[in-house]
Parts: C-alpha cells; sequence; structure tokens
C-alpha cells in the first residue's frame, strides 16, 4: 500500500503537490460525453430522418451512456491506482501507480520528459543515477515503475487523472528545470 501525500513530510515550505483523482475526472469526462451526446443526437436524428424521441428519452440515453463511459474508464485498472506528485525547491517526490515515493533531488535528474501516449499523459523522470533515488519511507511495495528510454532508465507515473492538471504539472517542473538546472522539461 501506498503512502498518501498526508503521510510524508513536504521536503520544502513551497511544495505543491499534484494527485490523481477519480472522483474529479468521473465528472469531468460525465459532463463532456453528456455535452457531446446532447449535440450529436439532433444530428443523427437528421440524418437518419428519424421523427425523433421525446427530450427526455434522449437524456436519459445521454445519461446511460456518459455513466457508463466515464465510470469504466475511472475504474480501469491502471487509472484506478493512487498516483501523486510533489514539487518543491528540494526536488520531485514520485508515488506512481501505488508505489512508495521517492524522492529526486534537482541536481540528480538528467531529464524530465511529458508525453502522450494514446489517450494517456505520462511523466518520465530520468534520474542521474540510480543511486541518487531517496526512498521517502520505509519501503514496502517499491518505486514507481522503471523503463528503458534513450536518455537511460526512467521513472514513469500515467498523468491522466492528475490534479489540477498535467499542463500544471509541467508549468511547474518548467520552472524548477530552469531555476535549478537550466534545462527545459521535454514534449514529445
Amino acid at each position: 500500500m501506498s503512502f498518501a501525500p498526508e503521510q510524508v513530510e513536504a521536503p520544502a515550505r513551497d511544495a505543491v503537490l499534484f494527485r490523481s483523482s477519480p472522483a474529479r475526472s468521473f465528472a469531468t469526462l460525465f459532463a463532456a460525453l453528456i455535452v457531446a451526446y446532447l449535440l450529436a443526437s439532433p444530428a443523427v436524428a437528421w440524418f437518419a430522418r428519424e421523427t425523433g424521441d421525446p427530450w427526455w428519452v434522449i437524456a436519459l440515453q445521454a445519461i446511460a451512456v456518459a455513466a457508463g463511459a466515464a465510470g469504466l474508464y475511472t475504474v480501469s485498472a491502471r487509472a484506478a491506482l493512487p498516483t501523486w506528485v510533489r514539487v518543491s525547491e528540494v526536488g520531485l517526490e514520485l508515488a506512481a501507480q501505488d508505489s512508495d515515493p521517492i524522492l529526486l533531488e534537482w541536481p540528480d535528474i538528467s531529464a524530465v520528459v511529458i508525453r502522450r501516449v494514446g489517450l494517456r499523459t505520462v511523466l518520465e523522470v530520468v534520474p542521474g543515477d540510480m543511486d541518487t533515488v531517496h526512498p521517502v519511507q520505509d519501503a514496502a511495495d517499491g518505486a514507481p515503475a522503471l523503463t528503458d528510454t534513450p536518455r537511460g532508465q526512467a521513472f514513469t507515473a500515467d498523468l491522466s487523472q492528475l490534479w489540477p492538471n498535467p499542463k500544471a504539472l509541467r508549468r511547474e517542473l518548467e520552472h524548477w528545470m530552469l531555476v535549478k538546472k537550466n534545462q527545459p522539461v521535454r514534449r514529445f
């Protein structure tokens, strides 16, 4: 079981926390699907030359479709696992998909990459040396998942359900990468 960010003392007072929120993701996706369904329904009915269903039937269909699709996305195996990222003057803390949190100090980070993989947004953090990765608490589940990249081994995290949002995390990471390392956050 991963540690919640509240159980881990922040390394600095200026720390900014980003965490997964399945409820917010469900609500956002649900609202977007309702709007899309309600906008597309009249166009489909017109092209199919149907007489049309009453408005309340279309509304019930929209609710059922949106709830089903948003619910499936929210409880999908990878998306339902808690993830959090905390960025501060000291470095970057990462607990991804129910892993134990780790701390990477800014001088120990070689590169930070935020990229799209299909519908997901993925964070890759490449440490300069694996020996510089600090476990934040006593490790039980292990560090976040590792992947091989052209820049070396990288810790990965799925940011699809991260709030405030991956763009806000990118801005925060860009700020500290430029201040501490004079390097940009790479986008692919």
